[in-house]
């Protein structure tokens, strides 16, 4: 039996073509296209300025089931998707987000699609790629500086020591770095004082980035981030510190969408990296317009289940942007299905259609949660080798009786060939003008409320709980005017619930609120759950453990 090439195998095999070439299929010059090497650039500023008088294609989102170690294959589908779009005859490009290099290192070993439905060049984009992460991180770590020498030269805005909220980021998992003492050593370090760091696809600065429309806007939410308070509980602004333009020049062009290629030669735009566990989970506003003006069908993607990248694209992307999707994706497998039902992995390859069926309740639960937004839905199975046909009737069947269509998809190892009836399908549904998208709460309900709309519509949780301090902080927040933005939450992703052990689709469960968090410049609260950190650590044994040069000095354990 023939070995099957690996993801990076099959990358490297790839017959690129110029990133000019790329742009020209959009109408886009070469004067406004900024090289990095041969095969990805960036789009100037004026070329995307020039184009808000062109009429929007459809914007077709694709989301998942809740993640197990089983995979479902989200990236790859939003990529083998975009191909099969363009393979049936539709002008049609995916837009992505960059991926970290913390899970990259850590459990993933690369974000980038799979199998024949890749972006590429994969070993760029999964590691330091444009540098766009790296300019997030300076401009974050920056504006900490910039606190910490404003305090040491006198403190003439009387910034309470004790409630500074800004933290330091950077772009690796490190659990060590979660809590820390800055400036020890003496009196020429400043004074000491307890702060952490974050993973930088958690800063608000890249929340900034990926919502803001230009870079008149972007100054001005950099301006508006609260670094912390005074001893009254007034507000310390990045602006107050005169940091926002020189954070600005850093993300100057970190704020350019980065253009790449699909292995069918077919455009992506790959911008901008939130997590959805731990932030929005959505790749920027700004290639998404610019996307939606370049081709007739834009295929985007949001991190993790749909109880969290979709739900966070529906109301916190869509209500900013003012975008409009038309159709919804829904990617699962067979054998993720399996693990929800209570098979364990090692077992998995085995038919099993009790427990796949018992399993199929939570990709029921998550279309209903897609149809809440007024959004019409399509169940793409993602295919692997060991599925059998009376698993794979089980689950049209299933979903069928919710009145939803499932389509098995080959295009990990077909390529677009194996996505063309999905194909068909979505480009008949953005079409059909079916689409009533609506957020899923108002702006005036207060800011619990939104984080009980959410916990009981989406989570399905029969109670929210808070201590004093959190309520109270809430309330702080919408005395100072922030009432009406949405809300952030942070929780696991492998669950409905905050227990990440919990799988199906469990209800009546409570949704603990221990920290909440103002990101008054990207213009959401965020609530944080559970055990979720906003600084990850890496597993027992990391990716990192695997990803080396081999002899010819090709990169090798990426995936």
């Amino acid at each position: 039996m023939a070995s099957v090439a690996s993801d990076i195998e099959i990358a490297r095999a790839a017959r690129k073509r110029p990133i000019q070439e790329i742009g020209a299929t959009l109408g886009i010059p070469l004067e406004s296209l900024v090289p990095y090497g041969h095969d990805k650039a960036k789009i100037a500023p004026a070329f995307l300025a020039g184009l808000s008088d062109r009429p929007d294609g459809k914007l077709i989102l694709v989301t998942a089931i809740n993640p197990t170690p089983a995979g479902e294959g989200k990236t790859t589908t939003t990529v083998g998707l975009g191909d099969g779009l363009n393979r049936i005859g539709k002008r049609a490009m995916v837009c992505l987000r960059e991926p970290s290099l913390g899970p990259c290192f850590g459990v993933k070993g690369g974000a980038a699609g799979g199998g024949y439905a890749q972006i590429v060049p994969m070993e760029d984009i999964n590691l330091h790629f444009t540098g766009d992460f790296h300019a997030i991180t300076s401009a974050h770590n920056l504006l900490a500086a910039m606190i910490d020498n404003h305090i040491y030269w006198g403190n003439a805005l009387e910034l309470d020591l004790r409630r500074i909220t800004w933290r330091r980021v950077m772009d690796m998992n490190d659990r060590a770095l979660r809590q820390t003492v800055a400036s020890l050593g003496g009196v020429s370090n400043g004074f000491p004082r307890e702060t952490g760091f974050d993973i930088t696809v958690a800063s608000e600065i890249m929340a900034i980035l990926c919502l803001a429309v230009d870079l008149e806007d972007l100054e001005k939410r950099l301006g508006a981030i609260i670094v912390g308070y005074r001893r009254d509980r007034s507000a310390v602004f990045a602006r107050d510190l005169k940091a926002d333009g020189a954070m600005a020049v850093l993300l100057k062009d970190a704020m350019q969408p980065n253009l790449v290629q699909t292995l069918e030669n077919n455009p992506a735009f790959v911008h901008g990296g939130p997590f959805a566990n731990i932030a929005h989970g959505c790749n920027s506003v700004v290639a998404t317009r610019a996307a939606l003006k370049l081709a007739d069908y834009v295929v985007t993607e949001a991190g993790f289940g749909a109880d969290l990248g979709a739900e966070k694209f529906f109301d916190i992307k869509c209500r900013k942007a003012g975008l409009k999707p038309d159709a919804a994706v829904l990617v699962a497998t067979i054998r993720a299905l399996k693990m929800n039902g209570g098979v364990a992995k090692a077992d998995l390859g085995r038919e099993n259609v009790e427990a796949l069926t018992s399993g199929c309740v939570n990709l029921g639960r998550h279309i209903e949660n897609v149809q809440k937004f007024g959004v019409p839905v399509v169940v793409a199975i993602n295919h692997f080798s060991s599925d059998s046909d009376a698993e794979v009737a089980a689950v049209q069947r299933y979903v069928a009786s919710l009145g939803v269509e499932a389509i098995l998809c080959r295009h990990w190892a077909e390529g677009s060939a194996g996505i063309e009836e999905l194909a068909h399908k979505v480009a008949a549904m953005a079409d059909s003008g079916e689409a009533n998208f609506k957020p899923l709460y108002a702006d005036d309900l207060s800011l619990m409320q939104k984080i009980e709309t959410v916990a009981r519509e989406v989570y399905r949780a029969g109670e929210v709980t808070a201590d004093r301090a959190v309520r109270e902080q809430l309330r702080i927040f919408e005395e100072q005017g922030y009432g009406a933005l949405p809300v952030c939450i942070a929780k696991t992703q492998y669950s409905f619930s905050s227990d990440p052990d919990l799988l199906g689709a469990p209800t009546g469960h409570v949704l603990p609120v221990r920290e909440v968090r103002l990101s008054a410049g990207a213009g959401f609260v965020v609530a944080i759950t559970g055990e979720i950190r906003t600084m990850p650590g890496l597993p027992r044994s990391p990716s990192a453990e695997r990803i080396m040069l081999n002899e010819a000095g090709f990169i090798e354990g990426l995936f």
